[in-house]
């Protein structure tokens, strides 16, 4: 589990710079900082966020070759784990990149493999970094979800407020959820 000390924006890698107010966030305290892995923007906070990295290197068991069905697991324990705290009704994301108009400029906006949905809104964010010796996969819940914070961050979503307001699903308590035999919180 990696636990920030500051909040952060954290950009996709070829996410373009141009759709966050950085003045915003310099004055919110907010670092914007860019990933490795593709996709939309993400908020880290160390108390609304719970940002969790897996690493398995290639020879583990969990190793999957084919990138889109290699998060799927991932995506099964979280589920299983959410499932087993009273979280119903949740979907483990099992087919390709769903992507929007506004997934490049927000993670929670597209649907990726292994991501967990309640309904058509996600729960669990997964993205991944490779290498020919390991996989990290990069795992977001968000305990509160705030739709205005993210629009004064990403401007072109005040566009689709409502919208903005539907993509997450925050968990409560998850200070007493378990990943893979690992208190997570």
């Amino acid at each position: 589990m990696c636990t920030p000390d500051r909040p952060a924006l954290v950009l996709g890698s070829s996410q373009d710079a141009s759709t966050v107010d950085v003045e915003f966030c310099r004055a919110s305290g907010i670092d914007v900082v860019r990933r490795r892995s593709g996709g939309g923007g993400v908020y880290v906070h160390p108390t609304e966020s719970l940002w969790v990295d897996v690493v398995i290197p290639r020879d583990d068991e969990l190793w999957i070759d084919d990138i889109g069905r290699s998060m799927w697991w991932l995506g099964e324990a979280w589920s299983d784990s959410l499932a087993s705290h009273g979280m119903g009704g949740l979907v483990v994301h099992n087919g390709a990149l769903v992507a929007n108009d506004w997934s490049r400029v927000l993670c929670f906006a597209g649907v990726g493999p292994g991501e967990v949905m309640a309904g058509s809104s996600k729960v669990v964010g997964i993205s991944q970094r490779r290498t020919r010796e390991m996989a990290r996969f990069q795992c977001i819940v968000y305990r509160t979800w705030d739709a205005e914070l993210h629009a004064r961050m990403l401007p072109a979503l005040t566009a689709d407020s409502e919208y903005v307001r539907s993509v997450a699903t925050p968990v409560a308590g998850i200070e007493r959820l378990a990943l893979l035999g690992c208190s997570l919180g």
